[in-house]
């Protein structure tokens, strides 16, 4: 198969007619997916195009003119078909259409929490798993529903007696586990704003990040186990309580089992407190009652914050690899709107479904992850290794907890490939039906592992977004086929388009990703960002008034995407730009490849120097025959013009603490520039790695590190 072969084709569509949103749970039984049902219903209720009988590419691409062409219709019927809940009525759906700074739903009050943890006021699924966690001893834990917001409840009355108020700061230095998950939504129940770093962070790099936001409580565990091992933490703990002054209270979690530091609250006695929020602060209960809670006094129901739709959510953070990290502001609403829209819509979650994503605290996925709760979906947490005991790990969590929906990288599949695992041979997966994949770019080999290696009826979605939106701009559409090497479709709501350099859009040519239209998870700002200067240089200086995201992409005449790699990273020889994901993909399928790095580096003379870093699988030798494999498998799968000048070995290559591969600061490194100014050291997995770089870079220039 080849790129652009049609490996699984759409679901099929039934005729059915659909009135209310309401009825979905009984159609989908019927074969159809939640979006064949709102692309009914909105045709019937918001002006949206009717689907075409036997033509999903065509109902779909009129779906999605239409979402971004009237956004107010698309975005207003979001709202309806997932019963979004406003205490408070909206004014308008879109008041200001400007990038930055558009302005959603004003007037409109809701609470992101309350959205999330609705199952649990269900009694037909109160007792049901809302979260399904293990470690690497793989023993599952179970928190029900009912469970879930009673600790939520407990702990955001706890949070109310430390003195939280809306608007603060709450930080977790706290890895995949349910504690962070209450954390989370505790913080969102009363109107804080929550941030996270992963515990394998060192001091610095959460200092980096944290102290930006001044946080006023921290979450943190002693320690983590990670690859058969125990990493003891409360060094690193001890040192962001002395690096934070504005935490006034620090709650310990002993997953090593050591007694909480002095000074510091115990989780066990915050979360099994008898007090509610209602008990804390009757003034507050009866408030929130007014506001719609009639039984705000339930210890087992928490009191939600009524908070404006773009109040803040959460701080996220970028790599951070070349100064301190952008602190991220993401909106309660807008967060809300689009990870409903993600969740139902392009990964067809319900209340059904077990959904699992291999991820840390400290990248966006883990938040997205979470949001699985909006779709009534159980949300499966894995602390651990990715490949621990065995490169299969993660075949195995999803079959031991009947994964339906699975996230993982695109670099975790071609391991896999590479490690000649067979998770469809040897596992039970029969539940998984969808596998998504993100980080990077997932190669053509990949579509085919998985069509070949898990099921052929899998639907492969991968998808791209970022951080910045903390979602995605392309993935998947449960209705459409899956073309090998190819993301589906540009996602509903999106004005995702490729633009030349003169800013017009082209189609079947390979261009800047651009999206034209504002979207409700736009980050509200960045902090500490005085007249948005930082914000407008990230993303809208290039092209003004439109979002430039910083990758290549192809927008194919079909409708699909295909992701090339950075465009700030861009290979660009004899006039022609090349995206190193390509080089990438024909590389690592040799197998005496473990990874690569490619890096265009403009010469003084005029010249241009374009070196492949090849980290070598155990065993093998760079000699002259793997080089010339090397060369031909290049020139045969791209062109001559991707051939590398030449082919280095190396110890490793570096990667940013959410695992992608850094190519800008090698490139900084081979052009002279000292590894300090080039790069933020608490940013990467792994400094002696670049120190090589660096090295490398001065033996060029004739003299010695």
């Amino acid at each position: 198969m080849k790129l652009g072969t049609v490996l699984v084709e759409g679901a099929q569509r039934v005729a059915v007619a659909v009135d209310t949103p309401g009825e979905r749970a009984v159609l989908l039984y019927a074969g159809l997916t939640m979006a064949d049902l709102i692309e009914d219903w909105a045709a019937a209720r918001h002006g949206a195009p009717a689907a075409l009988p036997g033509r999903p590419q065509a109902s779909y691409t009129a779906l999605h003119a239409w979402s971004v062409r009237d956004p107010e219709a698309f975005w207003r019927a979001i709202t309806e078909w997932f019963e979004v809940r406003f205490s408070s009525p909206y004014d308008t759906v879109l008041a200001d259409a400007s990038m930055p700074g558009a302005r959603w739903f004003p007037g409109a009050r809701l609470n992101y929490a309350q959205h999330a943890l609705r199952p649990a006021l269900d009694p037909a699924r109160a007792d049901s798993p809302a979260l399904l966690y293990l470690d690497e001893r793989r023993e599952t834990g179970t928190v029900t529903w009912a469970e879930l917001a009673r600790q939520v409840a407990s702990l955001a009355a706890a949070l109310r007696r430390l003195g939280v108020t809306p608007g603060d700061r709450v930080s977790g230095y706290l890895p995949n586990i349910p504690q962070a998950v209450v954390a989370l939504l505790a913080s969102a129940c009363v109107g804080a704003v929550w941030t996270s770093c992963a515990p394998e962070f060192g001091a610095r790099s959460v200092l980096d990040r944290f102290q930006q936001v001044e946080p006023v409580v921290l979450f943190a565990v002693d320690g983590y186990t990670y690859g058969g091992k125990s990493h003891d933490r409360t060094a690193v703990v001890g040192d962001l309580r002395a690096g934070l002054p504005s935490v006034r209270a620090t709650i310990h979690i002993p997953l090593l089992g050591t007694p909480a530091p002095e000074g510091a609250l115990d989780w066990t006695d915050v979360v099994d407190a008898e007090d509610s929020d209602a008990a804390a602060d009757p003034d507050t209960a009866g408030h929130h009652a007014a506001a719609g809670h009639s039984d705000a006094g339930s210890h087992r129901e928490p009191v939600y914050e009524q908070v404006d739709f773009d109040h803040p959510l959460w701080v996220l953070y970028s790599s951070g690899t070349t100064g301190l990290p952008k602190a991220i502001v993401h909106s309660q609403g807008g967060i809300l709107l689009e990870h409903l829209k993600q969740t139902g819509l392009h990964l067809d979650l319900g209340p059904d479904d077990r959904f699992f994503w291999y991820t840390s605290t400290g990248w966006m996925m883990w938040n997205f992850l979470v949001s699985g709760l909006l779709a009534g979906a159980t949300v499966v947490l894995y602390d651990g290794s990715p490949g621990y005991p065995g490169t299969d790990a993660q075949w195995r969590i999803a079959e031991q907890t009947g994964t339906t929906v699975f996230g993982t990288s695109a670099a975790y599949v071609i391991a896999c490939a590479k490690a000649d695992v067979h998770p469809g041979r040897d596992l039970d997966l029969s539940a998984v039906g969808c596998v998504a994949t993100t980080g990077s770019p997932l190669p053509p080999d990949g579509f085919r592992w998985l069509h070949d290696e898990v099921k052929e009826d899998l639907l492969i979605a991968s998808v791209s977004g970022g951080t910045d939106v903390c979602s995605c701009f392309a993935g998947g559409v449960p209705t459409l086929p899956v073309y090998v090497g190819e993301l589906q479709a540009p996602c509903l709501g999106t004005g995702l388009q490729a633009w030349n350099e003169q800013g017009r859009p082209v189609v079947d040519e390979v261009g800047e990703l651009v999206v034209t239209a504002p979207m409700p998870s736009m980050p509200i700002r960045f902090w500490n960002d005085p007249g948005d200067a930082r914000y407008r240089e990230s993303y809208f200086e290039m092209f003004p008034g439109v979002w430039r995201h910083g990758d290549w992409i192809t927008l194919t005449s079909r409708g699909t995407v295909i992701v090339h790699g950075r465009s700030d990273s861009t290979l660009n020889r004899q006039g022609v730009r090349m995206g190193s994901a390509d080089i990438y993909e024909v590389v690592e399928r040799l197998p005496e490849i473990g990874e690569s790095l490619v890096i265009g580096i403009e010469q003084p003379d005029g010249g241009y120097w374009m070196p492949l870093f090849v980290r070598l699988a155990d065993g093998a030798e760079l000699d002259d025959p793997l080089r010339d494999r090397i060369r031909a498998a290049i020139r045969g799968g791209l062109s001559p013009r991707h051939v590398p000048d030449e082919i280095i070995a190396v110890p490793g290559v570096p990667h940013t603490l959410t695992g992608k591969r850094i190519e800008i600061p090698v490139k900084k490194l081979l052009q002279g520039t000292p590894l300090d100014k080039a790069v933020n050291p608490g940013s990467v997995d792994d400094l002696e790695v670049l120190r090589f770089y660096e090295r490398l870079a001065a033996e060029r220039a004739g003299g010695r590190p």
